[in-house]
C-alpha cells in the first residue's frame, strides 16, 4: 500500500496526542452526540444499517469517506482520535484491505469499544472464478489509485447482496443490544422493520430481473460478485486482483463483451475508468457509473438495478 507523507507511526502519535482533547472538554458536535452511542463503521452502506437499527440513539462515524476506496484508504489523525468516543466498531469483517491493514491499530486506540463482525454468518465466495484474463501488475498509470488492493481468497464485497445485508444488520443489532440492553425492544423493532425493507428489496430485484435473458454484465472492479450470485447473473470484471489488464488481456475483455452482446461497461467512481472507456469505445458502447459504496443502501441498489436491467436488455 502506498504511504502518504504521514506514516503509520505519525498517524498513531498524532491520534494519541489528541486523545485528551477528544476525552476532555468537548466541542459543539461532541456535545450534541453526548447522549448517543457512537458507532464507528468502515464503509458508508453500514452507516444506513446502523442508523436504521439505532435511530436517534446512535451517532455514526464512517472511516472510508465518499469517493475513497476501502482497498487503499488510510485513516486521518482526526478519524483515529474520533474513535476514542466510539462504543462500537462494526467492521465489515470479510477481508477488506482497510481493515486488514488498520483494524489492530484502531482497536489499540480504544480497547474498550465492542468490535462487531458484520460478516459473522455470511457465506464468503471465492474471487478466483471471476477472472480469466491477464493483468499488468506494473502499469505505472494504474499504481497511484489502486496499488495494494489485491483480491486474493474471498470476495470482501459482502454487502452487495441484500440477503447478506440482512445478516450484517442482525449482527449490528446484537452489538447495540449488548452495549445498551435497556433499549433491546427498541433495537429489535427497528431491526425487524429494516429487515422487512431488505426482504422487499431482494424480492423486487428478483422480480425485475426475471424477464432478462442476457444475464451477463461487465464492470470495471469486481464488486458485484455476491449480487450476481444471488440473482443468477454473470459478472465479467475488467480488473482482477487490483491490476489493469495488459493489452492482450484488454483485447480478451473486448472479445468477451462482443461475445455477450454487451454495450455498457459499468465503472465505480472509486477507480480510474480509463480501461472501461477503452472497452466501451471498442464495442461502440458507453461507460455508466454505479457506486457499490453509496450511503443510501436501498435506494442505491434500486438505482443500480435499473441501470443493469437496461444494459442487459
Amino acid at each position: 500500500m502506498k504511504r502518504h507523507w504521514f506514516t503509520r507511526p505519525v498517524i498513531l502519535t498524532l491520534a494519541l496526542c489528541a486523545l485528551p482533547l477528544a476525552l476532555g472538554v468537548s466541542c459543539a458536535p461532541n456535545e450534541a452526540a453526548a447522549d448517543k452511542i457512537v458507532v464507528a463503521v468502515t464503509i458508508l452502506p453500514q452507516a444506513e444499517f446502523v442508523e436504521a437499527v439505532g435511530g436517534d440513539k446512535v451517532s455514526v462515524a464512517v472511516m472510508i469517506p465518499p469517493g475513497a476506496s476501502p482497498h487503499s484508504y488510510e485513516p486521518t489523525p482526526a478519524q483515529m482520535t474520533e474513535l476514542a468516543q466510539a462504543m462500537i466498531y462494526a467492521k465489515v469483517g470479510s477481508g477488506i484491505e482497510f481493515e486488514l491493514a488498520w483494524m489492530d491499530d484502531l482497536i489499540a486506540l480504544n480497547e474498550e469499544m465492542l468490535v462487531v463482525d458484520c460478516a459473522q454468518g455470511v457465506e464468503l465466495r471465492a474471487m478466483t472464478d471471476d477472472h480469466d484474463h491477464e493483468h499488468d501488475a506494473t502499469d505505472p498509470e494504474h499504481e497511484p489509485e489502486e496499488a495494494g488492493h489485491e483480491h486474493t481468497g474471498f470476495d470482501p464485497h459482502i454487502w452487495m447482496s441484500p440477503r447478506n445485508a440482512q445478516i450484517m444488520v442482525q449482527n449490528i443489532a446484537s452489538g447495540l443490544i449488548q452495549v445498551d440492553p435497556a433499549s433491546r425492544a427498541y433495537y429489535e423493532q427497528s431491526r425487524d422493520t429494516y429487515l422487512e425493507k431488505l426482504t422487499r428489496l431482494d424480492q423486487g430485484i428478483r422480480d425485475s430481473l426475471s424477464g432478462v435473458e442476457n444475464r451477463v454484465f461487465m464492470v470495471y472492479h469486481p464488486s458485484f460478485g455476491y449480487f450476481a450470485d444471488r440473482y443468477d447473473l454473470t459478472m465479467l470484471p475488467v480488473e482482477a486482483e487490483g491490476k489493469e489488464p495488459t493489452p492482450a488481456g484488454l483485447q480478451h475483455v473486448i472479445e468477451q463483451a462482443k461475445e455477450h452482446n454487451i454495450r455498457v461497461v459499468f465503472a465505480e467512481p472509486q477507480f480510474n475508468p480509463k480501461s472501461a472507456g477503452v472497452i466501451a469505445d471498442a464495442i461502440d458502447g458507453q461507460v455508466i457509473l454505479i457506486d457499490p459504496l453509496a450511503r443510501d443502501y436501498i435506494a442505491n441498489l434500486d438505482a443500480i438495478l435499473d441501470k443493469l436491467v437496461l444494459a442487459m436488455e
